[in-house]
């Protein structure tokens, strides 16, 4: 491959393109960074995740917020068990459903590690402050942080504060070269029961990525066709285009089925 090539494709892209070779081998900087980038994988599986500075920070943002815990009881048992990280503890359920209302909420936010916590940390403020002030004619349960959770988790959430939409942002497994990447998740009608084709997902929210302000007009654009359309998942795809409906979004107005 020439050089100009090699620089061409570097320049759009992180990933591992035209490294070169020393005989049948990779160049010695090239080895290098492939186990540096390793080594920052694993770091991001194992940090230790501050929930209490995760509240502190999203005070700032307005909403109040609420620790409420997955089975999982550290991070040994969540790497080894994630059927754990899909169901609240005990304690952490009833904190959950002493919120609900009557009137129940129209949407959820769960923000949790994951597989990187230091996704959660540096990725869940910046796009939170984007996205709350879109989400200002809708009535939002309190924040829940809940350390050690899997997606599924958002059901058993949704459903026990009674909200009709429940959207989880959680560090994502990391990639080489990605160990801060936070996925957001969200589906229509959260319960027990549902499986990853009944939700939505937009991923790679990072600086590198899918920077949190694109990410949260993406996010705003699902929620509010799942709203309009009564559904999320397969069946709803993302024609947003990045960018936000003017406006009312069509038929927001109505209520959810």
């Amino acid at each position: 491959m020439s050089s100009d090539l090699s620089r061409s494709l570097r320049q759009w892209t992180d990933a591992r393109v035209a490294l070169g070779r020393t005989g049948g081998s990779l160049p010695h900087k090239g080895l290098l960074d492939f186990r540096l980038a390793h080594a920052r994988a694993r770091d991001a599986v194992h940090q230790a995740f501050d929930p209490t500075a995760l509240a502190v920070e999203f005070g700032a943002l307005g909403p109040s917020a609420l620790l409420a815990a997955s089975q999982a009881g550290d991070r040994a048992i969540y790497l080894q068990r994630p059927d754990l990280g899909r169901k609240l503890s005990p304690d952490a359920r009833e904190r959950v459903h002493a919120l609900r209302r009557l009137e129940g909420y129209d949407l959820a936010i769960i923000v949790s590690d994951g597989l990187s916590a230091q996704a959660a940390h540096l990725q869940a403020v910046p796009l939170l402050k984007a996205l709350l002030p879109l989400l200002a004619d809708w009535s939002l349960s309190p924040l829940v942080i809940a350390p050690f959770a899997r997606v599924a988790l958002q059901d058993e959430i949704g459903a026990g504060l009674g909200a009709r939409a429940a959207l989880i942002l959680l560090g994502e497994r990391p990639g080489l070269g990605s160990p801060d990447s936070l996925g957001a998740y969200l589906v229509h009608h959260p319960k027990p029961g549902n499986t990853d084709a009944d939700r939505n997902c937009v991923s790679n929210i990072r600086a590198a990525g899918l920077p949190p302000e694109a990410a949260a007009l993406r996010i705003r654009w699902l929620l509010g066709e799942s709203r309009r359309l009564g559904f999320s998942g397969v069946d709803l795809k993302d024609r947003s285009g990045g960018k936000l409906l003017p406006e009312p979004f069509p038929g927001e107005r109505g209520e959810f089925t």
